[in-house]
C-alpha cells in the first residue's frame, strides 16, 4: 500500500496535467468497490454515474477503492492538500482535523434511521458541515449511512446488563467518544485498525468490537464472535468531504452537479443499508447468540453512559463542544417531534 500511495504522489502532477479535458474527480475510500457489498462502494459508484451523466462527461470521477491510497486519516490529509479531490471517510479519519466529531457519537440518543437522517440532512447537519470546512478546509458534501446503529459483539459471555461489560477487551476506533464510551462501562477500549479486525478477534486480540449488524456480517465477524447485543447505541455516519480549491475551480453548474451526484450517493448508503439489514441480523442469528434488550434494560446502559460522555465533552472539547452537544440533543428532539 505504501508503494502505491508513493507511486501516486509522485505521478499526481501528471495526472493533472492530464485532467485538464475532462476534469478529474479522484475519490478514496476503505472498503471494496461493490456497491451491494457496502456503503461507501454504493455512495461513490452512485456518484460516479450521477455525476459523469449530469456533467455529460466534463468531470469524470476515478475510484480508489480498499485503502488503497493509506488509511482515512492519510487519505482525508490528500484531500487537504489537493492530491485527491475527495474521500468518504469515518468519524476516526476527520477527528484528529475536527475532533469536535466526537459530538456525534452521544450514546443512545436516537429512536430509530429516521431520525438520524433528519438530523444530519436538516439544520443541523447543515451548520456542523459549514464548520468542518471553517476548520479544516475540508467541504462537507453530506453524512452516509455506516449501515446503521453500533451494536456490541464479543465471544466471551453474553451482555445483557452494564456489569456484563466489566473486563471485556472491545475493539474501537481510534476516538475519544468511542474509547470513554467502553470505559465508561467498565471494558477495556483496544485500537485495531478495520483491516486487522478479523484477525484479531480470532487470534483473541481483543474479545469483541463495536459495528452496525450489516459491517459485521460482511466483514465476516460473526465468524469469530459468539454474542451479540443490539444495542444501538452510537450512529456514526460516513463524513464525505471534498478539497475546497477543487470545488471552487468548478463553474456554478458543475458544482451544482457534484452536490448533487453526492446526494444520490447518500441515498444509495442509506438504501443499502435499509435493505441489508435484516438479512444481515438473520445471518447473524444462525451464528450467534444475540440478545435484544428491552427499552428498561437500554435505560440502565443510558444513564451510565450518557453522563461519561458529557463529561468527555466538556474536558476535551471545552465549552464549544458542549454547546454542540446542546445543539445536537435539541436537534434530536426536532427530529422526534416532526414523527
Amino acid at each position: 500500500m505504501r508503494i502505491l500511495l508513493a507511486l501516486f504522489l509522485a505521478l499526481a502532477p501528471f495526472f493533472a496535467a492530464q485532467a485538464a479535458d475532462p476534469k478529474i474527480l479522484y475519490l478514496a475510500h476503505l472498503n471494496k468497490n461493490d456497491q451491494a457489498d457496502n456503503p461507501t462502494a454504493a455512495m461513490a459508484v452512485a456518484f460516479k454515474r450521477e455525476l459523469e451523466a449530469r456533467s455529460a462527461g466534463a468531470i469524470r470521477v476515478e475510484i480508489f477503492p480498499e485503502g488503497q491510497l493509506g488509511g482515512d486519516a492519510q487519505v482525508v490529509g490528500l484531500v487537504q492538500k489537493g492530491v485527491i479531490q475527495s474521500a468518504i471517510s469515518s468519524v476516526g479519519g476527520i477527528a484528529k482535523i475536527y475532533p469536535l466529531i466526537g459530538v456525534l457519537d452521544f450514546p443512545f440518543a436516537f429512536r430509530d434511521l429516521k431520525e438520524t437522517y433528519a438530523l444530519f440532512d436538516g439544520p443541523f447537519g447543515q451548520k456542523f458541515g459549514v464548520d468542518i470546512a471553517a476548520k479544516s478546509g475540508l467541504r462537507v458534501l453530506g453524512f452516509g449511512d455506516t449501515g446503521g446503529f453500533f451494536i456490541v459483539t464479543n465471544s466471551k459471555r453474553p451482555v445483557r446488563a452494564p456489569d456484563d461489560m466489566k473486563g471485556l477487551r472491545l475493539r474501537v476506533m481510534g476516538v475519544d467518544s468511542h474509547k470513554s464510551f467502553v470505559k465508561s462501562l467498565g471494558a477495556e477500549p483496544v485500537g485495531i485498525a478495520w483491516n486487522e479486525l478479523y484477525a484479531a478477534l480470532r487470534g483473541g486480540l481483543a474479545d469483541g468490537q463495536m459495528n452496525p449488524v450489516s459491517i459485521v456480517r460482511f466483514g465476516k465477524l460473526d465468524e469469530v464472535q459468539k454474542f451479540a447485543t443490539i444495542t444501538n447505541h452510537i450512529y456514526t455516519p460516513y463524513v464525505w468531504t471534498a478539497n475546497e480549491a477543487f470545488l471552487q475551480s468548478l463553474s456554478d453548474d458543475e458544482r451544482r452537479f457534484v452536490s448533487e451526484a453526492a446526494r444520490k450517493g447518500i441515498e444509495a448508503s442509506r438504501a443499502l443499508a435499509s435493505a441489508t439489514h435484516e438479512s444481515a441480523l438473520s445471518a447473524m442469528k444462525a451464528r450467534m447468540n444475540v440478545f435484544q434488550p428491552s427499552d428498561k434494560e437500554i435505560e440502565a446502559f443510558r444513564k451510565i453512559a450518557q453522563p461519561a460522555m458529557a463529561q468527555l465533552i466538556g474536558e476535551k472539547l471545552d465549552a464549544e463542544g458542549l454547546s454542540w452537544l446542546a445543539a445536537f440533543e435539541q436537534a434530536v428532539k426536532d427530529a422526534q417531534k416532526k414523527k
